[in-house]
């Protein structure tokens, strides 16, 4: 697939993406600044947490880790732009991953501020972060990985291998939950949200019509992919939600997207295309490899075989559990389309279609 480059609006930004370091606070325009919020041993780096300038203090959309390294960060972006943290009147949080979730609860406690979330990411908060529900998930996550044909001596370590990044959220409640199309009481905006389901059930993306400005979330990144995963909290058919969405946004009139990792720009619909094109060609190569084996094959050799950004070998448990569930979602996504069939087993066997 040729390789399409997105042009840039911040060129601090991608100079600091392409050079492994963080970039630095920046006004993105008048009233909306950006604040890049370190992710502790991670390839992504940071979050750029936005700052909604308001009449009688500040919102954020997304709010980072919950470590001290990522909360001082917050504050001290939030100095540059002339605010302190009890300035925060709200939280939009774009979905409950660690990055994005796991500081807000921190932020209210320091601001009073509201934290808003998707109703189908609000009811996983309790399963995904409470310690009394996590045993379950981990259960379940590990009858997932039974059936997808992982093997026995890796079963454990990779159905618990994101308990280690648990202690990065601080539990948090939402106390305002937002519908696909709800406009944000934020005085001086003009925000509309666009559920965006797929990396997560309950994504949120935020579209300004007037300043036609994208906060895209993880939803639309610039170079990398977001990873839409078959899991227990998943969407029955999370990639055909994805997909759908992607087609959504393409639709709207914007100007510049402003995503959650690496750094802003401007084409949206040329890069939703080429996203697109992607997931295409991945279920090309996941169907020709069950073309390919005539006894049946199950997920997990399927991922194995796949091609990935770096050897199999070099790809830590918990990359690995997600390529196997990402090959699930692409799995149940041609299952849907009559293109693939599965006999249920432990594991599971798919084959081609009709």
């Amino acid at each position: 697939m040729a390789k399409f480059v997105v042009t840039p609006s911040s060129e601090t930004q991608r100079a600091a993406w392409l050079g492994g370091t963080i970039p630095e606070v920046e006004r993105v325009r008048p009233g909306l600044w950006s604040v890049p919020v370190p992710i502790p041993v991670n390839p992504l780096r940071y979050v750029l947490v936005y700052v909604l300038e308001l009449p009688d203090g500040v919102a954020i959309v997304d709010a980072g880790w919950n470590t001290d390294e990522a909360y001082e960060a917050l504050v001290a972006g939030l100095r540059v732009a002339g605010y302190a943290i009890t300035d925060v009147k709200g939280v939009l949080v774009t979905h409950i991953h660690p990055d994005h979730y796991g500081l807000a609860g921190r932020v209210r406690e320091m601001s009073g501020a509201w934290i808003a979330l998707h109703p189908a990411d609000a009811r996983l908060v309790h399963e995904r972060y409470d310690d009394s529900a996590i045993d379950s998930l981990v259960q379940r996550e590990r009858a997932l990985l039974v059936r997808s044909g992982v093997p026995e001596l890796t079963l454990d370590e990779l159905a618990g291998a994101s308990m280690m990044i648990r202690h990065m959220v601080s539990m948090a409640k939402p106390d305002r939950l937002v519908e696909d199309g709800d406009r944000l009481d934020l005085p001086g905006w003009d925000l509309r949200a666009v559920w965006t389901p797929g990396h997560s059930p309950g994504h949120l993306c935020f579209v300004s019509p007037s300043r036609k400005l994208l906060f895209s979330g993880d939803h639309v990144l610039a170079k990398i992919t977001p990873m839409v995963a078959v899991h227990p909290q998943s969407a029955p058919n999370p990639l055909a939600d994805y997909l759908d969405a992607l087609a959504a946004v393409r639709k709207l009139d914007v100007e510049e997207v402003l995503p959650a990792h690496e750094y802003r720009f401007l084409e949206l619909a040329e890069r939703v295309d080429y996203v697109i094109a992607h997931h295409e060609e991945r279920l090309g190569e996941i169907e020709r490899a069950i073309g390919a084996a005539s006894g049946g094959i199950c997920c997990w050799d399927i991922a194995t075989g796949l091609t990935w950004a770096r050897p199999w070998e070099t790809i830590p448990p918990f990359m690995r559990r997600a390529a196997n569930n990402e090959t699930l979602a692409h799995l149940v996504w041609l299952e849907s389309r009559g293109r693939a069939r599965h006999v249920p087993g432990e594991p599971d066997l798919w084959f081609a279609g009709a």
